[in-house]
């Protein structure tokens, strides 16, 4: 199922809705995808969401500004992850329940802890594909990805054109058919201060790939987080979402509670 919020600045955003036998004891969980991806393809495409509503669960996934079959500006102002942590916010409004879990990958995981950090319904968080830069350098680890040279990149008129730093960034754009104008905007606005991970007093999983340049030293980040949990899984930060144990690892942790 499908369905639309309309945001506080005027923005129409998608998102999903899957479940299958529900236990309507257990809290819904709410899925946040990362930079360039779009909920169906973070998370339906790699098992995670069969995975969840196989033990029961009710699943919403949002498209964030930006991306999927949500609104598209061009505007850098409409972007940003604290912008998109008060439309998680929304989504968590239209679950009507007490308590959600919640999970986000790479640039969703950065949106997850802002809003974990300020909606006390979060009760279970998962944080993926991101490490030490989250610590060191508030979110995304802008020292891999300059936003500066990404967003050249997606917005050189052709790949070739682009830096070769960061020209995997346009190749993935242009493979998974997104706005490229829209994904320069929010990395231009990409979040830069600390993240409140001392706000965060609920059971975390920090789940990464061993060969994640974005999500390097991932210790350091659950070492911040009160009694967080690390799970280190083969592969990198586009195949590890694809292995089998990421979606299991994400609904057995989220089972617990």
């Amino acid at each position: 199922m499908t369905d639309e919020l309309r945001t506080h600045d005027g923005l129409t955003l998608r998102y999903w809705y899957w479940s299958r036998d529900p236990d309507t004891s257990l809290p819904p969980v709410v899925l946040l995808h990362g930079f360039a991806a779009h909920a169906r393809l973070n998370w339906e495409g790699p098992g995670v969401v069969e995975a969840l509503v196989a033990r029961g669960r009710r699943v919403y996934a949002l498209d964030a500004r930006g991306h999927g079959e949500s609104d598209r500006p061009h505007d850098e102002t409409c972007y940003g992850e604290s912008l998109m942590a008060r439309d998680v916010r929304l989504l968590i409004d239209r679950t009507g329940a007490e308590r959600v879990h919640l999970a986000g990958y790479s640039m969703g995981a950065v949106v997850a802890v802002l809003a974990a950090a300020e909606d006390e319904r979060v009760s279970r968080l998962v944080v993926g594909g991101i490490g030490a830069g989250a610590v060191e350098v508030g979110g995304l680890d802008t020292r891999v990805m300059p936003p500066e040279l990404v967003s050249a990149a997606l917005t050189a008129a052709d790949a070739a054109d682009a830096p070769e730093r960061t020209r995997a960034f346009r190749v993935l754009a242009d493979t998974a058919g997104c706005d490229r104008l829209a994904l320069a905007a929010q990395i231009r606005a990409v979040h830069r201060d600390a993240l409140p991970l001392d706000r965060i007093a609920v059971p975390t999983l920090v789940l990464t790939g061993e060969s994640d340049p974005l999500a390097t030293r991932p210790q350091v980040l659950a070492s911040a987080i009160a009694g967080a949990e690390l799970t280190v899984l083969p592969g990198d930060h586009l195949t590890t979402v694809r292995d089998p144990a990421f979606a299991e690892s994400i609904a057995e942790f989220l089972s617990r509670g």
